[in-house]
This record gives structure tokens, C-alpha cells and sequence, in this order.
């Protein structure tokens, strides 16, 4: 698959990202998770940018763009721990409300007057049948309004791990971001922590794997986009991928950072929760590896007496 991105594409993500670094910086996250208290002006804005309707055909009243779109967009949401539900609503919900033919109030989900967040079966904490709440170890998730529509569609479910993979990645790089910045003021034996061979082979190899998960994100995002009969196997490799690099990250996050409770001091703590939140939604680690080597297997043929090996 040749794939590059576009420089639209690009503009646009990076459109994003200054909007969310300039409204939603960790003092959003603190006075949600203290108070509860939500800034409208927030979910304006991402109305008053299309990403409502990002996927919503013209003819629907959205922009009509694609997946790989809504991939790098999510990242980027990811990035920002966004705690609106732009994801579950623009590039889940609505995307799969179209898949199934449902019409009725798509343009209520572009005008932002419409939040929902697609549960599955595997996912069932995001939301219950009933559309209320559920406990979850991302305490921000709680907070927002999410009427639920259930299903065991596989195209749900692909669209909410390939959107949670790119969101993994995402919530990875800002994870090493604030571990890097960290371990140079953090002091041990009277000099920064990042100045330590060890500690820097560490978050070396996080960064491998975070740049190793982007490509993988991006091309599961073509795949879905094009229909490809292989799209399914790509989004498993896509949120093992992520899954990997975030947990990794995380792990590696706290070690910087000594303990679990110095987390809370630079707001860590959220980024590594909505990281493991989103590992174990729409499939986690175990459920995707038997569903890749499930293809594999079926996809191998059987060794014969005519192989023969030197």
C-alpha cells in the first residue's frame, strides 16, 4: 500500500491540535474531574470546526472526508486527552449510524446537539443499555451524557478499535512528552534522571514503539476506507500495535516519574488512565491477538510430504 499523507490532511490535524493545546490544557481535566464542570464553548468550537460531521457525506450537511482522516484527527484528541466525546460521536457513531442506514438524527450529530457513543459487546463499560454511564477507570469518561446504541455489528466494532487505536497513539506521545520534559528537572544523586544510559534506553524504545504503531494506524484506516476483505486483520494489528506502545509508555511514564503519586502532581495520571481505558475498549490485547492468529492459521496451508526443507 503506497500511503502518504496529504497536505490537507496534515493542515487539518494540525488545525486541531493548536485548537485543543489552546483550550483544553490539564486545568480543563482538573476542574472536570474535581467539579464536574464542563466548558461548552469547548464542544463549540469542535462543532464550529465540521469535526461533528467529518464523516457525514455532503449531502447529509457534513464534509464528507474519510477515515484516515478521523484517524489523525483522533490522535490528535488522544494527544489532548480530550475528554468531549468527539471520537465516540463523529467517527463512531455517526459513521456507523450511516453504515446501518439510519439517517434519522445525523444532523443533529453535525449541528452538536446529538452525543452518543456506540457500545459493543466487548466494550460494555463504556455505556449500558440504557444509555447511563458505567464506572470506568477514566474518570472523565463519566461525565458526559452517552445514549448508547448496542450492537454486535463487526463494523462497529472495527470502527471503535481502529478510533481507539489511533487515540492510543495519540495519548502515547503526550505520555512521553511529559516524561521526557519531567526527567530533566527530576533530580537523583544531584543530576536530571533523563541524564541516567538506562533511563534514556527506555524511553527510546517507547518511541520506537509509538512510530512503529502510527503507519500501522494509518494503513488500518485506508484498508476500512477502501473496504478491503483484510481491513478487519489490519485493524487487530493496529490496536495491538497501539496497545503496545501506550502500555509500554505508561509503565515507562510512571518509572520516570518515581511512583504512582507523583503522577497526580503533573496531571500524568489522566492520559495513563484514558491509555488503559482505551486498551481494554472494543477488544483488548488477548481478543485481538486470537483474532489475527485466527486469520493466520486460516490463511496457512498444510505441510505435505512434497515441502521439503534444506
Amino acid at each position: 500500500m503506497d500511503f502518504r499523507f496529504s497536505e490537507d490532511q496534515l493542515t487539518l490535524a494540525t488545525s486541531v491540535r493548536n485548537y485543543l493545546a489552546g483550550t483544553h490544557g490539564p486545568e480543563v481535566l482538573r476542574r472536570l474531574d474535581e467539579q464536574g464542570a464542563r466548558d461548552p464553548e469547548i464542544w463549540q468550537g469542535l462543532v464550529d470546526m465540521g469535526l461533528t460531521g467529518l464523516l457525514v457525506p455532503e449531502e447529509h450537511g457534513g464534509l464528507g472526508m474519510g477515515l484516515v482522516e478521523a484517524a489523525l484527527i483522533a490522535a490528535e484528541c488522544g494527544r489532548a486527552c480530550l475528554a468531549e466525546p468527539l471520537v465516540d460521536t463523529a467517527f463512531v457513531g455517526a459513521a456507523w449510524l450511516l453504515s446501518q442506514g439510519q439517517t434519522d438524527g445525523v444532523a443533529d450529530v453535525v449541528a452538536g446537539t446529538r452525543k452518543l457513543a456506540p457500545a459493543h459487546a466487548i466494550n460494555p463499560w463504556v455505556a449500558d443499555g440504557e444509555g447511563a454511564a458505567m464506572v470506568s477507570v477514566d474518570p472523565l469518561r463519566q461525565l458526559t451524557e452517552r445514549p448508547a446504541s448496542v450492537s454486535d455489528d463487526p463494523h462497529l466494532l472495527n470502527l471503535g478499535a481502529l478510533m481507539g487505536a489511533a487515540q492510543l497513539v495519540g495519548l502515547a506521545d503526550a505520555m512521553l512528552h511529559q516524561a521526557v520534559e519531567y526527567a530533566k528537572i527530576r533530580t537523583q544523586f544531584g543530576q536530571p534522571v533523563g541524564a541516567f544510559q538506562g533511563l534514556k534506553h527506555q524511553l527510546a524504545s517507547c518511541s520506537v514503539a509509538i512510530e512503529f504503531a502510527k503507519p500501522v494506524v494509518w494503513r488500518a484506516a485506508q484498508a476500512m476506507q477502501d473496504g478491503l476483505a483484510s481491513a478487519a486483520l489490519h485493524v487487530s494489528h493496529a490496536k495491538l500495535a497501539a496497545t503496545d506502545a501506550a502500555m509500554l509508555t505508561a509503565e515507562t511514564a510512571i518509572q520516570v516519574h518515581g511512583a504512582m503519586g507523583y503522577t497526580y502532581e503533573v496531571d500524568l495520571h489522566f492520559w495513563m488512565k484514558r491509555s488503559w481505558a482505551l486498551c481494554g475498549a472494543w477488544g483488548d490485547r488477548a481478543f485481538h491477538y486470537n483474532r489475527v492468529d485466527a486469520a493466520v492459521l486460516g490463511a496457512a496451508q498444510p505441510i505435505g510430504p512434497e515441502h521439503t526443507f534444506a
